[in-house]
C-alpha cells in the first residue's frame, strides 16, 4: 500500500468499522484514516479510545453530502455505515431507507466527483434471503426478508450500477454473521452474553433452530482487506467462516463458557419474515488467499472473556437502554 494513502472509513465507530480501524492501523500504521461516523446508539467513541491519537474523527452522517466533504481529497472509501438491526428495521424503517441507500448513494458521488482509487462497500449475506440445503454464490439474485436486507440490497444495486454506469472502481463485500469485541447488545451473541451475565432469560426466537454462518469479526477484516488488495473492479466477494450454528447451539455453547445453567433458556415468539438459514460460498475470496485463521469456539471464547472482563464498555449501555435487560 502507498505510504501516503489517505483512506476514509464511514461507520468506523460501529462494531466491525471500529474493528477495522484497529486492523488496519496493527498491520499499516502509516496510513492516514479518516473515520466519518454519526455516533448513534451503535457507534461509541470508546471503540476507538486506544487510537483517537492516531486518526482524523468527524462527527458526520452520510445522509449528509456536506459531512462527507469535511473529509476532503481521499484515496480510499471503505464504507461501514449503515444500521443493521432487523428487529429495529421491522418497527421502523425509515432510517434504514435513509442510511443504507441515500448516505451510500451520497458516498457515490463523492467517489465519483473526487476520483477516488477504489470504493469498499460492506454489505452481509442477508440480501440473498433464507436456502435449506445450498450456500450463496455471490451472482445469486438477492431476495431479501427485512427492510433491513432490502435496503442493504438496494445499496449493493446502487454500487453495481456506478461501476456500471460511470466506471467507478468499486468492491462489495457480504459477510456472514459477525461477532467479537464492541459489538452492540443487540445482537444475538452480546445479548445473550450480558443476560447470563446478569442471571436474565436467554430469549430465543421460535425453536431455536434457525441457522447462521458465523465469523469472527477479526478473520472479516482481514477479508475484506484482502478484497480491497487483491479483488477485481467491479466484482462481488463473500466473507463466510463455514460456521453453521443453530441460535440454541449458540446459547448452550455460550452458558457452557460461563458455566451457567441452561435453564436461563426461554423461548419466544418468531419474529415476522424470520430466514431460517443463510449459508455462503466463498471460494472466490478463497482464490484471492484468505481463509479464515480463527477456529469458532476459541473465537466465542474471545469473545465471552472480552464482555466479561470490559464492563466499563457496557455498563453505560444498560443505564441507557434499559429495555436491553428486560
Amino acid at each position: 500500500m502507498d505510504e501516503r494513502m489517505k483512506i476514509l472509513i464511514t461507520g468506523g465507530s460501529g462494531f466491525i468499522g471500529s474493528n477495522f480501524v484497529h486492523y488496519l492501523l496493527d498491520k499499516y500504521p502509516d496510513e492516514r484514516l479518516v473515520v466519518l461516523d454519526k455516533l448513534t446508539y451503535a457507534g461509541k467513541l470508546e471503540n476507538l479510545k486506544d487510537v483517537m491519537d492516531k486518526i482524523i474523527f468527524i462527527k458526520g452522517d452520510i445522509c449528509n453530502a456536506q459531512d462527507i466533504a469535511k473529509a476532503g481529497k481521499c484515496d480510499i472509501i471503505f464504507n461501514f455505515a449503515a444500521e443493521t438491526h432487523v428487529d429495529r428495521s421491522i418497527k421502523s424503517a425509515d432510517v434504514f431507507v435513509k442510511t443504507d441507500v441515500l448516505g451510500t448513494y451520497n458516498l457515490l458521488e463523492f467517489a465519483r466527483k473526487n476520483d477516488i482509487r477504489r470504493y469498499i462497500q460492506i454489505s452481509t449475506d442477508e440480501v440473498y434471503g433464507s436456502t435449506v440445503k445450498d450456500s450463496f454464490h455471490e451472482d445469486d439474485l438477492l431476495d431479501p426478508s427485512s427492510p433491513y436486507s432490502a435496503s442493504k440490497a438496494g445499496a449493493d444495486l446502487l454500487v453495481g450500477a456506478f461501476f456500471k454506469t460511470y466506471n467507478l472502481p468499486v468492491l462489495i463485500t457480504r459477510s456472514s454473521n459477525n461477532f467479537g469485541p464492541y459489538q452492540y447488545p443487540e445482537k444475538l451473541i452480546p445479548v445473550l452474553i450480558l443476560k447470563a451475565l446478569h442471571d436474565k432469560a436467554l430469549p430465543i426466537y421460535g425453536n431455536g433452530l434457525n441457522v447462521r454462518d458465523w465469523i469472527y469479526v477479526k478473520d472479516n477484516c482481514a477479508g475484506i482487506d484482502y478484497v480491497f488488495r487483491k479483488g477485481k473492479t467491479g466484482e462481488i466477494y463473500n466473507i463466510g467462516a463455514g460456521n453453521e450454528k443453530t441460535n440454541i447451539e449458540i446459547a448452550n455453547q455460550i452458558l457452557m463458557e460461563l458455566k451457567i445453567s441452561k435453564n436461563l433458556i426461554k423461548y419466544v415468539k418468531d419474529r415476522p419474515g424470520h430466514d431460517f438459514r443463510y449459508s455462503l460460498n466463498c471460494e472466490k475470496i478463497k482464490n484471492l488467499g484468505w481463509s479464515p485463521q480463527y477456529k469458532f469456539e476459541d473465537a466465542l471464547r474471545y469473545t465471552v472473556k472480552w464482555y466479561t472482563e470490559n464492563d466499563w464498555w457496557w455498563k453505560s449501555i444498560i443505564f441507557d437502554n434499559n429495555d436491553i435487560f428486560n
